[in-house]
């Protein structure tokens, strides 16, 4: 939207900065994209006072002037009628551009050489004369800029206007923003119609079959007009907002649609069939040539305009090529109307077309602002075509628009707002923009929106216009009041973290693999045929075969990363993933998700130095790696047992245990078999863990206990026992932790050996126990005892034996 400052100011008084009021423009919602000078074109063309004119040698229509433009004499060839000794007149020295968009040069015209341009008011967009030179008033200066000599200056502001804004696509909606934030009176076009002859009920007719699309017409009627050019003031209003002055009947609704914001439209009466106006919907397939002169196809639920025969303009867009008026029109139909936005846009996008009309009607005219913008085309067409009125208004109204009255509460205003206004401050912002608010009690006020602001329809809206009419600068910064709790972290998440630490202390580095895996990566992990991780999710459209189904074991992606590592030579490595694994659950429902922790340790357990020799993993390493990830999840009650079922075939057996926690199997840990290895193409031996991610964090304890450091030193006991194959160490750990002696503090393993002397079938363990007293010394004697009876239990349960001496 463009809008001149000169044009503005008729409408209210403007002081000032106009810098300063662009900004308080934006503050309130009206962006200000621009100020230009309107007349910056005009910077490179000068008054120049004709000192000789003689006759061109070598063409007859053509003079040479000689021209002081106040730095110099310059030679300029015109062939204009009007010149001659003596006037001023502008002119283009060579580098200024016309609004035609030509640039004046300096050249020879006929052998002439010509150092300029004499200028008519129509290539200088002053005007529409083009019969000769525009002549200036004799007491301008050569060399004078032209625009300081006619007084013009003027500025031209552009507005990135939004949609809900439709009020302010107009000189007087702009006006009225203006006039709220300088705090100064608003002075409307006042109108003054002369008496009318005919009765227009006599004339014409208007007859409305679409009420929907149309809920208002109204037409009034010029007769005895006489179209020609439009004077200087009118078509400088619209060149200012960038619109061509063509007649002076369509200069008028053209100033009209720019001043009030409501589109009109003039029809030649006499080219009306039998004088009348239907408004109706299109027939499907119906053709309609618009003022463009091109042909459109129109559908079923697009407006026009007809008379008693046919269409004549596309309803709220563009007119008909047989309803232009022409040079010889005398007599004008007036329309205007309030057209359905809806209609208006869905008609505009399916043919292609973007009018100043659509643009306002498709965000919403004033409804009551079709009257009175009908008389001010009126009054103005008959003062400037010399017309005359017909007497009275036809105005079909047949779905008049109702009062909207809106509540507004100060209290809640400003809770929200974050204000401290009173019930009058609140009404004072509202009846500035002409918004009519009184009080209802001591808190509400009742507010009737004015039928141009279609925005506002609750009482939000109306606290937005005060905020932004008071200024949103001037509204304290305030912190909500509320009592901040702060919430417990998910301990899924903390767990996530703490795990991925401890296995980074570990040396392991984290990997993450895509959840989808070939088809056969269970026959690679030799699961059994009721394994439950055969119930595959397939994948529709799998990227490659290597991808066709979701993972039900993150196994698969270590063992490939693993196989690609070896490939680079690259065989000591220390990897794990957690992710989730995916179920089958049935047609047409989602997976069954599980996240899993893995990990995978091959090659050596330290790397290689000068001072040490390399040693290969094994087995004891890795179950190390999950006491370590144990005792820093604070999770107690850890077992390693033998596997006993056939959940996981993917481990060597001898080489591995199930890991519990209480009576839940949390996973398992151990070698891989051979096999497995050879399936996924690796030779190297690995070690590997494979865990509930979902079980581990039930068993991660929160609790932290402080204990007092022990007053009283401990002392220790050791004991060798030989015993079959077949026991368990850790059965005999669980029988002494069985007997509850509250003075054993701790008993671990030192020594596990086989062989010479050992008979075969026999090992050898050594335990070595702590004893400690919370409340005394231990005595050897003591300690001897109780050491003596553990041993015998301990013998006699397992039929174990001492070493011989």
């Amino acid at each position: 939207m463009k809008v001149s400052l000169s044009w503005l100011k008729d409408y209210v008084n403007i002081d000032g900065d106009l810098v300063k009021l662009a900004e308080a423009l934006t503050m309130v919602g009206l962006e200000v994209g621009a100020l230009a000078d309107r007349y910056a074109y005009l910077d490179r063309v000068v008054v120049g006072r004709i000192v000789e004119v003689s006759p061109h040698p070598s063409a007859d229509m053509l003079s040479v002037c000689r021209v002081d433009v106040g730095t110099g004499i310059k030679s300029v060839v015109c062939g204009a009628p009007n010149i001659k000794e003596g006037n001023f007149v502008p002119i283009g020295l060579p580098g200024a551009q016309l609004p035609s968009g030509d640039t004046i040069e300096a050249g020879h015209i006929h052998g002439e050489f010509s150092e300029g341009m004499l200028c008519s008011e129509a290539e200088l967009a002053l005007g529409m004369n083009t019969s000769g030179i525009l002549l200036l008033p004799e007491m301008a200066k050569p060399g004078q800029g032209v625009a300081a000599a006619l007084g013009l200056s003027d500025t031209a502001i552009e507005f990135d206007l939004t949609p809900n804004r439709s009020d302010c696509f107009s000189i007087i909606g702009i006006a009225r923003e203006v006039a709220a934030i300088l705090k100064t009176p608003l002075k409307y076009p006042k109108v003054n119609l002369p008496q009318g002859k005919t009765p227009i009920e006599e004339l014409s007719s208007v007859t409305i079959e679409a009420p929907d699309h149309c809920p208002r017409y109204a037409a009034r009627i010029v007769t005895d007009i006489k179209v020609g050019p439009s004077p200087f003031w009118l078509q400088d209003r619209l060149h200012s907002v960038g619109l061509r002055a063509i007649n002076n009947v369509v200069d008028v609704t053209n100033f009209v649609l720019m001043e009030m914001g409501q589109p009109l439209h003039a029809f030649d009466f006499d080219r009306l069939a039998e004088h009348r106006i239907v408004v109706r919907t299109a027939r499907e397939g119906q053709t309609f040539t618009t003022l463009d002169g091109t042909e459109r196809t129109l559908g079923p639920d697009m407006l026009m305009i007809c008379d008693g025969k046919g269409p004549m303009a596309l309803a709220g867009i563009i007119g008909g090529l047989e309803s232009e008026i022409e040079d010889h029109t005398t007599r004008v139909l007036i329309e205007s109307a309030y057209f359905n936005p809806v209609t208006t846009r869905r008609t505009a996008k399916q043919l292609g077309l973007n009018t100043e009309s659509s643009c306002r009607f498709e965000r919403g005219v004033d409804p009551a602002g079709v009257r009175s913008a009908l008389d001010r085309t009126a009054q103005l067409m008959v003062e400037l075509a010399g017309g005359t009125l017909a007497e009275g208004v036809i105005d079909v109204y047949p779905l008049p628009f109702s009062e909207k009255v809106i509540e507004l509460s100060a209290k809640r205003t400003n809770r929200l707002l974050g204000t401290r206004l009173n019930q009058d401050e609140l009404g004072a912002y509202l009846k500035s923009i002409e918004l009519d608010a009184e009080p209802i009690d001591d808190d509400r006020l009742k507010v009737v929106p004015p039928t141009f602001r279609v925005d506002i329809t609750r009482p939000e809206d109306l606290m937005e216009e005060v905020a932004r009419l008071m200024g949103y600068n001037q509204i304290p910064t305030t912190h909500p009041v509320s009592h901040v709790v702060a919430k417990k972290p998910d301990k899924k998440l903390w767990v996530r973290d703490r795990l991925r630490h401890l296995l980074a202390g570990c040396g392991f580095s984290e990997i993450v693999t895509y959840s989808f895996v070939g088809g056969e990566a269970c026959d690679q992990l030799l699961l059994h045929v009721q394994d439950r991780r055969r119930q595959l999710v397939s994948i529709l459209n799998p990227l490659t075969e290597e991808q066709t189904v979701m993972r039900s074991s993150l196994l698969p992606g270590l063992l490939a990363t693993m196989d690609r590592n070896s490939k680079q030579r690259n065989e000591n490595l220390k990897l794990f993933e957690l992710g989730k694994v995916f179920f089958h659950s049935g047609e047409d429902q989602l997976p069954e998700e599980i996240e899993m922790i893995s990990g995978l340790w091959t090659g050596a357990r330290h790397a290689r130095t000068w001072h040490s020799k390399e040693t290969r993993v094994d087995f004891y390493d890795i179950k190390g790696v999950i006491e370590v990830v144990c005792a820093g999840l604070n999770i107690t009650g850890i077992r390693f047992d033998p596997l006993t079922s056939i959940d996981f075939p993917y481990l060597r057996p001898g080489y591995a245990a199930q890991i519990n926690a209480g009576k839940k199997r949390l996973g398992a840990v151990g070698e891989l078999s051979r096999e497995v290895l050879t399936n996924f193409g690796l030779e190297q031996v690995a070690y590997c863990f494979d865990l509930n991610f979902d079980l581990l964090v039930d068993h991660v304890s929160e609790e932290k206990r402080a204990k007092a450091l022990p007053r009283f030193p401990a002392t220790s006991r050791d004991i060798a026992l030989i015993l079959s194959n077949t026991v368990e160490v850790q059965a005999i750990l669980d029988f002494i932790e069985g007997m509850e002696e509250p003075l054993v503090e701790k008993v671990e393993i030192f020594d596990v050996y086989s062989g010479s002397p050992t008979p075969e079938g026999k090992k050898g363990i050594g335990l070595r126990f702590t004893y400690r007293s919370s409340e005394k010394s231990l005595t050897d004697s003591a300690v001897n005892s109780i050491h003596e009876t553990i041993t015998r239990e301990v013998l006699k349960k397992f039929d174990a034996q001492l070493p011989s001496s």
